[in-house]
């Protein structure tokens, strides 16, 4: 069933009344401040819980009273089992002879009391600290599952999470992480696809640290999730960070959603609000298909299909100009060509690449004028589609245009959080707990930071 190494048993346990020095190899291998190997085992496969058992203890010590400081009397050891980090491919637990001791003052309230080291693990703790940190790092920077980790670990996930829950949420709670924020954005995502009524709003508000670090670069940190989308959600949560954080936030980037506009004119009167580049092209790109969508219905009377000839360049219309293949630009003329009437899909794919091409000119001054020339032209399109977009532009003129003094601020950052959240979701096969949810969040997104020994 086992075997044990010979070299901790022939130093630690020699002849009667003979005490040898612990092997300062297994030691060093293992790796616990304070404690020495003392035996080690493989329980093979087929067992309950197969890897290795490594059994330890700390040396012989006098121990005065925690209550009085008298000297205590030892009372022998109990043996508590951890859960360590895996090591040669195998899972590791520790058995931690304790040694206990009774206080002989006879006026102390102290009695008995047992041996505890916090570098090694808390009180009543299932895993040692540092499988707590390893598995909090492996869900960090490896993408981890927490049912992954309790397989590597040889234990159950809810042996896991229970134990490192408690050190996610006072990272959370932490408001100095909070600290350096000059750069705000915001946007929202869905956590569930079930009935609001078991868990709650399908959306939540994700707020994310877009500030330069010394190098110019954006460090796009998740700051924190909140339940709901609208400016009221945004507005409490930015409430509740007191006037420092706000006054501290110099630009504000968002998509064209009022609620949040709102909130930010409402809470962060000094900062400049920021309407991102992404979701200004994604306006394009939606009002080009809207516009094939029509005159696909018009012509045809009937959605897309397989031969019509909008439909064969559906993909091509959502793509930029410079990116296009001979082979693509033929086929968006042939199915332009094909009706006088696609001549309007064209007038606004074309009006859609004016628009993108405001992020990509020359100098701020360059897409500057061109997007002043859109607020100016857009509006007034015999396109209503077009014109509609020029509408919502003119409306949110100051932020469309505050992109050319603030360096480029974008919501770049938080699409990319975006990204990251979505992949954790589908690694966790969906959340059910949005608490839960909200930790796994901040911790891959880089909201916590964990000061892993």
């Amino acid at each position: 069933m086992s075997e044990a190494t010979g070299c901790c048993r022939a130093e630690r346990h020699g002849p009667p009344g003979l005490l040898r020095p612990y092997c300062c190899r297994c030691d060093v291998l293992v790796g616990l401040p304070g404690l020495h190997v003392i035996d080690v085992q493989r329980v093979d496969e087929g067992e309950r819980r197969p890897g290795l058992v490594v059994t330890v203890e700390s040396a012989p010590a006098v121990m005065g009273c925690p209550g009085c400081g008298v000297i205590a009397a030892s009372r022998g050891r109990r043996t508590v089992e951890l859960v360590d980090v895996p090591a040669f491919g195998r899972p590791v637990r520790i058995r931690w002879r304790k040694r206990t001791w009774r206080c002989t003052e006879g006026r102390c309230t102290t009695g008995s009391f047992t041996e505890q080291d916090e570098q090694i693990a808390k009180p009543r703790a299932l895993l040692t600290r540092r499988g707590c940190w390893w598995a909090i790092g492996q869900l960090r920077r490896e993408h981890a599952s927490v049912l992954g980790l309790a397989r590597q670990l040889g234990t159950t996930w809810r042996t896991v999470w229970r134990s490192i829950e408690p050190l996610l949420t006072t990272m959370a709670a932490d408001e100095s992480r909070f600290e350096g924020v000059t750069t705000l954005g915001v946007d929202e995502h869905v956590w569930h696809h079930v009935s609001p009524v078991k868990r709650g709003p399908k959306e939540l508000t994700g707020m994310v640290d877009l500030s330069r670090d010394g190098k110019g670069r954006v460090r796009a940190r998740l700051l924190d999730l909140v339940p709901g989308r609208s400016g009221a959600v945004y507005g409490d949560w930015l409430t509740a960070r007191g006037s420092g954080f706000c006054a501290r936030v110099e630009v504000a980037t968002l998509d064209a959603f009022g609620g949040y506009k709102n909130a930010i004119d409402d809470h962060l009167a000094d900062a400049v609000a920021v309407l991102d580049a992404f979701h200004v092209v994604k306006l394009g790109t939606e009002a080009v298909d809207e516009v094939r969508r029509r005159v696909q219905q018009a012509i045809h009377g009937h959605r897309g299909r397989k031969n019509d000839p909008l439909y064969g360049i559906r993909t091509i219309l959502r793509c930029a100009a410079e990116r296009l293949t001979d082979k693509q630009h033929h086929r968006l003329a042939q199915a332009i060509a094909a009706d006088e009437r696609h001549d309007e899909v064209h007038i606004a794919w074309q009006a859609a690449q004016q628009l993108r091409s405001v992020y990509h000119a020359d100098t701020p001054a360059a897409g500057r004028k061109v997007a002043e020339q859109i607020i100016a032209t857009f509006p007034s399109c015999p396109i209503p589609e077009i014109a509609r977009l020029g509408r919502t532009l003119k409306r949110w003129k100051t932020a469309f245009l505050a992109y050319f003094t603030t360096d480029g601020a974008s919501n770049g950052g938080a699409e990319a959080v975006n990204g990251l959240i979505e992949l954790h979701r589908r690694i966790a096969r969906g959340f059910r707990n949005r608490d839960n949810y909200r930790l796994r969040m901040l911790l891959i997104g880089g909201g916590l930071n964990p000061d892993t020994p």
